[in-house]
């Protein structure tokens, strides 16, 4: 393949757009150097930029002299996972941005993959890529499904990976950890919230893109193998408690509570607060939410997203299922 002006092609009757794909980083550079590495593969010609949250354990120095070719933006402190992706996508000017996970390490033909539905569909602000587990078959996510409450889940979560071309459940748009987005699209939402740290600003960020008239679409193709949870933790206090926070943040923002599914929303966070105390001996689910709503006082309140972003299969049971589901791996 070989750049042309705004796109590359391989023939002519294949063009694709140019591809920033920022990665943040905190404290990984071994997962980091195993990602980078799977990118120096890729059969689509792209540019790096990987966003380091204030690292100790020498990130900055092991990428300039390791992967010379990936641009560093360099962050003082931890700022979270939104403000890393934000600043790392206003470095960058090409026509798609694709946020990756450093835990994610994406099969040679991943963005060639995950581009294909931008170029083929104008109204595309943004694709799903597929996510499989470590050392399984099994589907992690091929994107997001969300709820009545605005709640989300990794979509196809533990089908086999022949079931990642599925129509159901409703594909609302990309998980943060490996999705792309037309540039056009995430500028003209103002890319991630950055009131939250980590947890829920792509299902946010879905939301606000079905509002502004996007669609979404999921590349069955395009696949990573996820080891996830490299942030927080695996079911750690942090984790919890941002994703706590998140959920709170944006229920508020959302004004859920004044909807229709103020009854079911209580009762799901009320049973997944008592749910998590008696499991992990704490309550930084609830304190995270107590902190999460205070935070969003005051914020502008925003749209609801129209009825096709929503699954209106994900019943209030099926609901508890997902979350227990999520905890669990």
């Amino acid at each position: 393949m070989r750049w042309h002006s705004n796109c590359v092609t391989d023939g002519p009757e294949a063009t694709y757009p140019k591809v920033d794909v920022v990665i943040p980083t905190y404290d990984g550079w071994l997962l980091l150097e195993r990602c980078l590495g799977c990118l120096r593969a890729q059969t689509l010609p792209h540019r790096v930029i990987v966003v380091d949250n204030g690292s100790t354990d020498g990130t900055r120095a092991n990428v300039r002299r390791s992967f010379p070719e990936a641009s560093l933006v360099e962050l003082t402190t931890n700022c979270g996972f939104s403000v890393a992706c934000n600043r790392g996508a206003a470095a960058g000017e090409s026509e798609v941005i694709v946020l990756l996970n450093n835990d994610v390490e994406p099969r040679p033909d991943f963005l060639e993959e995950l581009v294909q539905p931008l170029i083929v569909d104008a109204s595309v602000g943004s694709v799903a890529g597929v996510l499989l587990q470590r050392d399984s078959d099994a589907i992690d996510s091929v994107g997001l499904s969300v709820d009545r409450t605005l709640a989300g889940y990794p979509r196809l979560r533990g089908a086999p990976a022949g079931d990642a071309t599925a129509a159901h459940p409703v594909l609302a748009g990309p998980a943060g950890g490996a999705g792309a987005y037309r540039r056009s699209a995430w500028e003209g939402v103002a890319g991630l919230d950055e009131g939250v740290r980590g947890y829920g600003e792509d299902v946010d960020i879905a939301m606000r893109l079905c509002i502004a008239g996007w669609s979404a679409r999921a590349a069955p193709r395009a696949i990573g193998i996820h080891l996830g949870s490299a942030s927080f933790g695996r079911r750690s206090i942090g984790q919890r408690y941002h994703s706590g926070f998140a959920r709170a943040y944006f229920l508020r923002r959302y004004g859920v509570l004044r909807t229709t599914a103020a009854t079911r929303t209580i009762a799901t966070e009320a049973a997944v607060i008592v749910g998590d105390a008696l499991i992990s001996r704490d309550l930084s689910a609830a304190r995270g939410r107590i902190a999460g709503w205070r935070a969003a006082h005051g914020a502008p309140r925003r749209p609801l997203p129209p009825a096709g972003a929503i699954d209106p299969t994900i019943t209030f049971w099926e609901s508890l299922r997902l979350r227990r589901r999520v905890y669990a791996t």
